[in-house]
C-alpha cells in the first residue's frame, strides 16, 4: 500500500524513509494483532490490552501513512506543477484502481475482518485535488475536518438508515456489490467501518505530514510529543463529557448500550458498537471509541499515528548519530522490511485468515499470529535487503509508471 519512491537497500535508505516503512510495519502488525486476538478475556472479565493499543488505532496509522507515501510520491517539501503534477494524478488514480480491483476480490473471501482496501482507494481518488495544496492550508482543512465531519457524517447516516433503501452493504465491499451501487457508494462514504468521509481527515494529516520537512529533527519530536498529547486529551475530554457532564447517563438511558460498559475504565467503550443505533442520542459524539468516527475518536487515533510516525523516525535518527550511516535502516529492519511491502503482506493475511476460517481448523490465537508475523516480516526483509517491491507492490508501480508517461492529448489549435 505504500507510495513511496523506489525501494532503496537496507543499508543505504535514509533515515526519513526507514522510519516511515517501519511506521507502515508497525501498523500491519497491529491490524493483524486486531484480526486475530480476542478483544474480550472472559476468564478475566475485562477487555484485552490489544483494544486500546491498536483497535482502530492500526487502522488509522495506515490512513495517514497513505497520505505521507501521497505527499512523498507528489513531490514532499516541494509541490509540482503542471505537467509533473497531472502525471501525479494519473499515477495515483491508477494506483487506486488497481487497490480497488485487489480489494473487490478480497471481499469475495468469506472471513469475519472488515477489508480496508477498496476505502483505502476511494481515500486516493478523494485525494486527487488536494496533492498541490500548500502545507498550511492542509493544516487548516484537516483541524475543520476533525471538528465538521463527524457532526455531518453523523446526520447523514440517520437520513440514509431511514432512508428507503439499502445503505449497508451486508459485508465487505466486492465485485457482487457493483450490482448495487447506491449501497456501495453509501457504505463507502459514511455506514462501512473506514467511511471515507470521515477518514478523508486521516489522509489529510498524512499529506501535511509528508510535505514537512521529516527529516527534521524538531518535527520529529513535535510529533512524538504532541502526538502522544493529543492521546491523552481526546480521552479526558471523552471521560469528561461522559462522566462529568452527564453523557453516560443520557448514552445508557437510551437502552442501547449495557452498563458494563461504564463500570470500569477498560470497560469504556472500548468494543465495537457498530451494532448499536447512535441516532437515540447526540451524546454518542462525546464517545471516543474506536471506529466510532466522532471528533476525539479521530483527535485520539491521529495522534497516536503521528506519535508512531515520530517515533520510528527519532529511532533512525539516533541509530545514525550513534552507529553511523545505514544503522537506523539496519535498526528498524525488522519493521521497515515488511512495512515497505504492506499491500502484498495484508492480501496475504487476508488469505490466509480466509484458509483458516474455510477450514475450521482450530489454531491457538498466538500460534496463529506469531507464524504470520515471523513470516511476512522474513519476507520483507528479504525483499527489501534484495531493494526488490512486493509483488503487489510491482504490479501496482507498473500501472502507475505506464499512466505517468500516458501524455494528454493538447486541444487543436
Amino acid at each position: 500500500m505504500s507510495l513511496s519512491a523506489p525501494l532503496p537497500s537496507a543499508v543505504s535508505a535514509k533515515p526519513r524513509l526507514a522510519g516511515v516503512d517501519a511506521a507502515r510495519g508497525v501498523a500491519l502488525a497491529g491490524m493483524i494483532a486486531v484480526h486475530v486476538f480476542s478483544f474480550y478475556l472472559q476468564e478475566t472479565d475485562s477487555v484485552s490490552w490489544l483494544v486500546p493499543v491498536f483497535s482502530g488505532r492500526a487502522a488509522a496509522l495506515f490512513a495517514v501513512m497513505a497520505g505521507v507515501g501521497l505527499a512523498l510520491a507528489s513531490g514532499g517539501r516541494h509541490r509540482r506543477s503542471g505537467e509533473q503534477a497531472a502525471a501525479d494524478r494519473r499515477s495515483i488514480a491508477v494506483r487506486a484502481g488497481v487497490i480497488a480491483a485487489i480489494g473487490l476480490t478480497l471481499g469475495l473471501v468469506e472471513v469475519d475482518i472488515a477489508i480496508i482496501l477498496v476505502f483505502y482507494a476511494l481515500l486516493f481518488l478523494l485525494a486527487l485535488p488536494l496533492i498541490r495544496v500548500e502545507a498550511w492550508k492542509l493544516a487548516v482543512l484537516t483541524a475543520a475536518w476533525i471538528i465538521l465531519a463527524p457532526l455531518v457524517a453523523y446526520l447523514a447516516r440517520q437520513a440514509l438508515y431511514a432512508a428507503p433503501f439499502l445503505a449497508v452493504l451486508p459485508g465487505d465491499p466486492s465485485w457482487a456489490s457493483l450490482q448495487d451501487p447506491v449501497a456501495l457508494l453509501s457504505t463507502l462514504f459514511f455506514t462501512g467501518t473506514y467511511p471515507a468521509f470521515q477518514w478523508l481527515g486521516y489522509l489529510l494529516l498524512g499529506m501535511l505530514l509528508g510535505r514537512l520537512d521529516l527529516g527534521s529533527l524538531r518535527l520529529q519530536r513535535w510529533l512524538a510529543l504532541a502526538g502522544a498529547a493529543a492521546v491523552a486529551v481526546a480521552q479526558l475530554a471523552s471521560a469528561f463529557l461522559l462522566q462529568v457532564l452527564g453523557g453516560a447517563e443520557a448514552l445508557l438511558a437510551t437502552g442501547e448500550i449495557d452498563p458494563w460498559y461504564f463500570q470500569a475504565w477498560d470497560h469504556r467503550l472500548l468494543i465495537d458498537l457498530s451494532e448499536v443505533d447512535e441516532g437515540t442520542s447526540g451524546w454518542w459524539l462525546a464517545l471516543d471509541t474506536p471506529h466510532s468516527g466522532t471528533s476525539l475518536d479521530l483527535l485520539n487515533t491521529m495522534g497516536s499515528a503521528a506519535m508512531v510516525l515520530g517515533v520510528c523516525l527519532l529511532l533512525a535518527r539516533t541509530a545514525e548519530r550513534l552507529r553511523g550511516a545505514g544503522a537506523g535502516s539496519r535498526l528498524l529492519l525488522v519493521l521497515a522490511g515488511p512495512g515497505s511491502m504492506t499491500l502484498s503482506l495484508y492480501t496475504a493475511h487476508i488469505l490466509v485468515m480466509g484458509a483458516v476460517y474455510a477450514s475450521g481448523a482450530e489454531l491457538g490465537e498466538a500460534p496463529l499470529f506469531w507464524s504470520q508475523m515471523v513470516v511476512f516480516t522474513g519476507a520483507g526483509i528479504a525483499f527489501k535487503l534484495a531493494g526488490r517491491r512486493g509483488p503487489l507492490e510491482q504490479l501496482t508501480a507498473g500501472a502507475a509508471r505506464t499512466a505517468r508517461h500516458v501524455r494528454e492529448p493538447k486541444p487543436a489549435s
